[in-house]
Order: structure tokens, then C-alpha cells, then sequence
């Protein structure tokens, strides 16, 4: 029987009308039920056949989330973009840890971006260069906005997602070059028993989850401490893992991985190999255009296949062949065992989100170069691949950077894709990576670290315009950065202080980071 709403309980449709008008945004019915979902706010129905929602705890939820954003008030925070625009069309192609939103970059090089802004640094047609082009936003960002762009990456991984995200592709063609990979896999896990082995699994899971962890009412338990989650979901998983040992054995399922093996040997079972290999293969025959989009996209596939829960995708703790406590979605899961659902979702994701930048895009030239920023002749390495564009660059001059240096021992920027590396069978530079984690942040790395950047940008005004701009993103914990100017012969004219949340998976933790403005440093400009 339906309960008789109080002026205080609301249903999700009204709680959602009632959100916006309080936040002054638009709330939907869906964002009010992920609230009841993750135990944010009570479900105050009895029946638990249908969501009743305390108006007055939904509003003390969102005055303490206002109060958090505070923190994100500053323009340059972008907090007013939800996570689908900030990773919009190409941008989330492939994850890549480390990367800065599009809307910072579009900021600094689009002069319609702000009307406060007093000066425009670059226009169309320009060249920008990122000498650290990691992902590629700056190039894509570039292209948009009618400019040219080169990118520069020590790491050739990062050189073919950059180069992925900017070719030019005949859309239906990797469409259909798709649809016969797909069929390739979906043919070979046909001859095999996963596909039975996982649809039981997947039974006995559900079954056992709504038992057990009920959708309504678990997460709430936990979140006021009714229920001590770490003992009892290690309790059930315990319980559960009977089960799951049955089936891998009526199944004849090989769960075998190699601790002491690659990568790639321990951290994807048996089963995943096979059709990750497979597909490598088949991509190789495909035409060659095509190949760098086809590989990163079974990267990606790859990267969300590994033996390892939920919550530790960014950072891998020991292979998991079995059954375990979800903390992140507060239940049983499983492991995986066939890369087939992950592969077809990321092969439609990435014609779409190409089809929506192919839309966007300019005629403007786009260019990643496998290189070391410390000493690459721009000119020449892109002679190799466009002799055109090393020639507009030779011409015209490269107009600034827009750029995030690595940060001092914070991130192993080669290891985070080891799987990608170990499966295409890409050589390594982890060597010639700047601020290395391996080697801390100490003073001799940050001494290290400073002449490593100090020289990158030495080397690139070899190719820039006189009246060059620079923007650097870091987040300058050590105040390295005035003595790298320095260093370069150059001069910190502006920086912009921009709060943010950290860029990893696993820690949200708030931080600020720097947009250092630098031009040649006035003396030098003198001299030359």
C-alpha cells in the first residue's frame, strides 16, 4: 500500500524537483537514487517497494556538500563542469593518470574563453607545442580551436594514444573492422566453457547478494555503523567462496596466473590472455591507418580486464582469481574471465566519441613525436612524418607551450600502461623520464628534476617565436619553478592558483596546483 507523504518525505521525482530549485541546477530522480544507493541519505519507506526520501536529511547533505565546494570557487576549479564534460568526446578514449581537463587548456588558448581576460596569447592557426603531451588534450584541445599543435612524449605509448586520438579516419571502415574483431572473439568463446562458467556465476552471485547485501538498506547499515563492513563482508565472501570453488571445478575453469611472470603473465588469468593475444593478432592484419586506434582501444580493453577488485584498478595490490568483498559497491564480486563485454563496450564508445570529435575538429595539423623533450630537433623529427608541417613549423615558429610537466617522484608514467607495453611488445624509456618515482623527491632528485625541465625548455625555444608564451601546470609543492625559469632564461610574468581534486582513482583528496606564465626573461630578450 502506498505511504501518505508528510510535507517532509518525499519521493525521488519530488526530491529531485525540490534539489533543483534548492541548488539551483538541475537535480534528476537518478542522482537522488544514487544518494540512497551509497547510503548518503535514508530510504524512509517501511515496504522498501518503493524510495521515500527525508527532505530535511536531503537537505543537510547538500548544505554540507555546498560547503565543501567552497574549496572549488575559483573559475580556473571548473567545478561547474560535471565528469562527462570534462572527459568529453576523445578525452576519455583511454585512461591515462596525470591529465588536465580540456576546459583548463581551452581556457589559456582560446581568447573567447574569458572576458576578463585582458591579453589573447595564441589564434588560430598558430602553433602550440606541449612538450610533454602525455595524453594528448593540448593537441586535440588545439585542433578545435583551429590551431596546430606538436606534441612531444619520451614515452611511445603516449605517442600512439596522442596519434590515435588526432588521425583521421574513414569512420566506417574501423567500424566494420570492428565488427570483425568482435565476431573473431565472440567465435572463439564460443568453443569454450566461460561464457556457461560465468552465467551461473552470475546467478549464484545475484542470488546470494540480495541475501545478503540488500540494495536498499546495506550501505545505509554500514554508513551509521550497524553492520562492521570489513568483517562482515570478509565473512560472506568466505561463505561464498564455496560456492564459486565448486563451479570453477564443475566448469573445468583454468584460474592460473604467474606471480613471478611479466606483467602481463600475472595479472590476467589464463582465458584473458588467450583472447587478448588473439585480438593483437588479428589487429596486425588490419589496415594499417587503423592499427594505433584498434591497439588503444584493446589497451583500454586490457586495463579494465586485469586480475585485481574494483578498487584497486589504479593501484594493483595482488592478483585476484576469485570471489571477494566488493567495498566498492558493497557486495560479492567476481574476477573476470572473458574480455568480450569490456571489448564491444569500448569498441562503440570509441566510434562515438570519435564520430563527436570528427564533428569538432579543424583542418589544423596535429603531431605527437616519440622523443626526449631535453634534445629533439622538432624540426627534423617531424620532417620524418609530415615534411609539410616541419616545414610550416620552420616557417612560422611555434607560437608558446601549453604543457604539465611530470611532477617530482609522484607518478611512474611508463609503468601505470605495463600491460600495453607488455602486450604490443613497446620498448621502454623509463629511464629518460623526468622526476622518476624511483628516484623520490629528495634534494638531489629535485635538483635533477630541475635541470631536466630547465633544459626541455632550453631546447624548445629553439623553435619558438621571440615573443613566446609559456603556461606550465604543476603543482609547485617545492617552489622549484622560479629557479627552472631561471635556469631556462625565462621569467615568471603570472600564476594562476587553481584548486582541484587529485587526479588518481583512489584518493579524492583536494589539492592545489599552479598555471605559471613565462616569457624570455628581459635581459635575455635584450640579447637577442
Amino acid at each position: 500500500m502506498t505511504q501518505i507523504l508528510s510535507d517532509t518525505l518525499l519521493t525521488p521525482k519530488q526530491a529531485s524537483i525540490w534539489a533543483s530549485e534548492y541548488l539551483g541546477k538541475k537535480v534528476t530522480s537518478n542522482n537522488i537514487i544514487y544518494l540512497l544507493n551509497y547510503g548518503k541519505i535514508a530510504n524512509h519507506s517501511t515496504d522498501l517497494k518503493e524510495n521515500l526520501i527525508n527532505k530535511n536529511e536531503l537537505k543537510a547533505y547538500y548544505d554540507s556538500a555546498i560547503k565543501t565546494q567552497k574549496h572549488l570557487e575559483s573559475p580556473l576549479s571548473f567545478a561547474q563542469y560535471k565528469e562527462a564534460e570534462t572527459t568529453k568526446h576523445i578525452h576519455r578514449i583511454h585512461p591515462y593518470k596525470g591529465k588536465f581537463i580540456p576546459q583548463l587548456v581551452e581556457y589559456f588558448l582560446d581568447s573567447h574563453t574569458d572576458s576578463i581576460k585582458l591579453e589573447s596569447y595564441f589564434k588560430p592557426n598558430d602553433i602550440v607545442l606541449d612538450i610533454f603531451a602525455g595524453s594528448g588534450t593540448t593537441l586535440c584541445v588545439a585542433s578545435e580551436l583551429e590551431m596546430n599543435a606538436i606534441g612531444i612524449d619520451i614515452s611511445i605509448f603516449n605517442t600512439m594514444l596522442c596519434n590515435a586520438k588526432i588521425a583521421k579516419y574513414d569512420l566506417e571502415s574501423l567500424e566494420i573492422e570492428l565488427l570483425k574483431l568482435t565476431n573473431c572473439l565472440e567465435n572463439h568463446t564460443k568453443k569454450l566453457q566461460i561464457s556457461s562458467f560465468e552465467s551461473a556465476l552470475n546467478d549464484a552471485l545475484s542470488a546470494f547478494n540480495q541475501a545478503y547485501f540488500p540494495n536498499k538498506t546495506f550501505k545505509r547499515q554500514v554508513a551509521l555503523k550497524q553492520i562492521n563492513e570489513k568483517t562482515y563482508g570478509e565473512a560472506k565472501a568466505q561463505e561464498f567462496l564455496k560456492i564459486y570453488n565448486d563451479l570453477v571445478k564443475l566448469y573445468h575453469i583454468n584460474l592460473s596466473t604467474k606471480a613471478q611472470g611479466s606483467f602481463f603473465e600475472k595479472w590476467y588469468v589464463d582465458s584473458i590472455r588467450e583472447e587478448i593475444i588473439l585480438l593483437k593478432n588479428e589487429i596486425a592484419k588490419a589496415p594499417k591507418v587503423l592499427q594505433d586506434i584498434l591497439c588503444i582501444i584493446l589497451s583500454r580493453t586490457a586495463r579494465s580486464t586485469r586480475a585485481t577488485t574494483h578498487s584497486d584498478l589504479a593501484t594493483l595490490l595482488e592478483p585476484i582469481t576469485a570471489t571477494y568483498y566488493c567495498k566498492k559497491h558493497g557486495r560479492i564480486c567476481k574476477p573476470l574471465f572473458s574480455i568480450a563485454k569490456w571489448w564491444k563496450t569500448y569498441a562503440k564508445d570509441t566510434l562515438k566519441r570519435l564520430k563527436e570529435f570528427e564533428s569538432l575538429r579543424s583542418e589544423t595539423k596535429q603531431l605527437c613525436l616519440n622523443a626526449d623533450s631535453i634534445n629533439v630537433d622538432i624540426i627534423t623529427a617531424a620532417q620524418q612524418q609530415d615534411k609539410a608541417f616541419a616545414q610550416l613549423i620552420k616557417s612560422q615558429k611555434i607560437a608558446g607551450i601549453f604543457s604539465s610537466p611530470p611532477y617530482v617522484g609522484l607518478i611512474d608514467y611508463h609503468e601505470q600502461h605495463a600491460y600495453a607495453y607488455d602486450i604490443f611488445d613497446l620498448p621502454r624509456k623509463d629511464n629518460f623520464e623526468i622526476g622518476k618515482l624511483s628516484e623520490g623527491q629528495g634534494k638531489s632528485a629535485q635538483e635533477k628534476y630541475m635541470q631536466g625541465i630547465a633544459q626541455a625548455l632550453k631546447n624548445a625555444k629553439r623553435f619558438l617565436k621571440e615573443d613566446y608564451n609559456i603556461f606550465l601546470v604543476t603543482n609547485d609543492k617545492f617552489n622549484l619553478y622560479p629557479k627552472i625559469a631561471e635556469l631556462a632564461g625565462m621569467q615568471i610574468v603570472k600564476t594562476y592558483n587553481r584548486p582541484v581534486l587529485n587526479r588518481s582513482e583512489k584518493d579524492k583528496n583536494r589539492y592545489n596546483e599552479s598555471i605559471f606564465h613565462l616569457r624570455e626573461r628581459r635581459c635575455d630578450v635584450k640579447q637577442r
